[in-house]
């Protein structure tokens, strides 16, 4: 859209664009692309640990070793005043005593202010409104609301298995052959082998792993070409493990149909796109407490608290499975990967399913993974994050899925591929899920 209101208008100034989704989906590619388009020079700024204030806006001059900022550093590299600037890893700039980077990022991208743009050691203003800024971004959270709104933020989402398989045909392949010398070298990869690949050695949101799987194969075929001169190859399932090992996730473990108590499938969104979530619960001897374990943050452990409130006022319809649980028994609720931070209200239904099994010793089907909000009346709440999630679900080899009914506006946002093969359930309230959940 940008570029068509360019050509219309080409005086337009003070484009930001931030491009946010998970490391590997090719962010920094498509600005490389965007600059090719446009026949301007492409400079890179990488921002990743920016610390220092003076690092974007140059070192007085009256100081030992002073130089320009990185932002003056890039237009000198184009030599031209406007070429597209990637501003790489926004979200990793950090402060410190030496002041904050990200606010001195403000009148960089402010398209008001860039006009003047004074750096410490030219100590002139300097005209940046013909730039054409791109920054992007694995995790927007950590990026400072007044910067976040001087940019258009567009997500990309992760790749699906089909996508992958697209791209590890057509790109991935011919460059991991050219990089390892088999440029004469006749390779054939079947779709079934690049799947296998995909959903048993890599099981990532982006495709930089696959790339390196691709890259390993084909260091092996060269092995193979100096030593044995073959000059074919056919590449079967049987010999991934023969050149990569054995899986690094085994399909095996996908869930099984079989019912478990205490053990739900909640869905995450992370920085690296969506995953399974599983909350496991017990009940240990107590006083009618709950116990959280899992590097929680606060809204996660709220969360905790309205789902066992609402159970507790529901107790007609969740009886326990023994009268005086609520004196003698607590419930111990885990996440595991402890070490992983695990925050925001989206696990609400999870919980809560988790503490009704444990209560009334229900099994809990493991096939069905969820998603919600639950309010302190049982009611289900949106949440965000809709495709990464489903995507992390058919990832994990789960086939239901269920969802808050007022996110089925974002379900045409999941590519038709999965829809076709995945079943979506929607829920108002509590009773909706209870429905699915349990075995029969």
């Amino acid at each position: 859209d940008y570029l068509a209101v360019k050509k219309l208008n080409p005086s337009m100034n003070g484009v930001i664009l931030c491009l946010s989704g998970p490391p590997g989906i090719g962010k920094t590619s498509l600005v490389k692309s965007i600059a090719e388009s446009m026949g301007r020079k492409f400079v890179r700024v990488s921002l990743g640990g920016v610390r220092d204030e003076a690092e974007i806006r140059g070192h007085r001059r009256t100081y030992v070793g002073s130089m320009p900022g990185k932002i003056m550093r890039a237009m000198k590299e184009a030599g031209t005043n406007n070429p597209v600037i990637l501003l790489d890893e926004i979200d990793k700039m950090s402060n410190d005593f030496k002041g904050d980077p990200a606010s001195a990022m403000l009148e960089v991208l402010d398209p008001e202010q860039n006009k003047h743009f004074e750096d410490h050691y030219i100590d002139l203003a300097f005209d940046l409104s013909k730039v054409f800024f791109v920054a992007t971004a694995n995790d927007l959270r950590n990026v400072s609301a007044p910067l976040r709104d001087r940019m258009e933020i567009l997500s990309l989402s992760s790749y699906t298995e089909f996508e992958k398989t697209h791209i590890a045909k057509n790109y991935l392949l011919k460059q991991a052959k050219k990089e390892n010398g088999l440029d004469k070298i006749e390779v054939k990869i079947a779709d079934k082998v690049i799947f296998k690949l995909i959903d048993e050695y890599t099981r990532e949101a982006g495709v930089r792993n696959l790339k390196r799987e691709i890259v390993n194969i084909c260091r092996k075929l060269a092995r193979e070409v100096v030593e044995k001169e073959i000059k074919k190859f056919n590449i079967k399932a049987s010999d991934l493990e023969k050149y990569l090992g054995k899986p690094k996730f085994r399909p095996e473990k996908t869930k099984k149909a079989v019912g478990k108590i205490g053990v739900v499938n909640g869905l995450a969104w992370t920085a690296v796109g969506g995953v399974t979530l599983d909350v496991q619960g017990v009940d240990v001897a107590g006083k009618g407490e709950i116990t959280l374990t899992g590097t929680l943050g606060n809204v996660m452990k709220e969360s905790a608290q309205v789902a066992m409130t609402y159970v507790k006022a529901n107790l007609k319809r969740y009886t326990p499975k023994d009268e005086n649980f609520f004196k003698d028994r607590n419930i111990h609720l885990h996440f595991p990967e402890g070490a992983t931070p695990k925050d925001g209200p989206s696990a609400g239904i999870t919980i809560t399913t988790a503490i009704i099994s444990v209560l009334m010793n229900r099994k809990v089907r493991q096939d069905i993974a969820m998603t919600g909000e639950i309010t302190i009346t049982g009611e289900v709440l949106a949440i965000g994050g809709v495709r990464e999630k489903v995507i992390g679900a058919h990832r994990a080899g789960i086939k239901e899925v269920i969802l808050p009914e007022d996110n089925r506006v974002d379900t045409d946002e999941i590519p038709e591929e999965l829809k076709s093969s995945m079943t979506i359930y929607f829920a108002k309230t509590y009773d909706d899920v209870e429905k699915l959940v349990f075995t029969k």
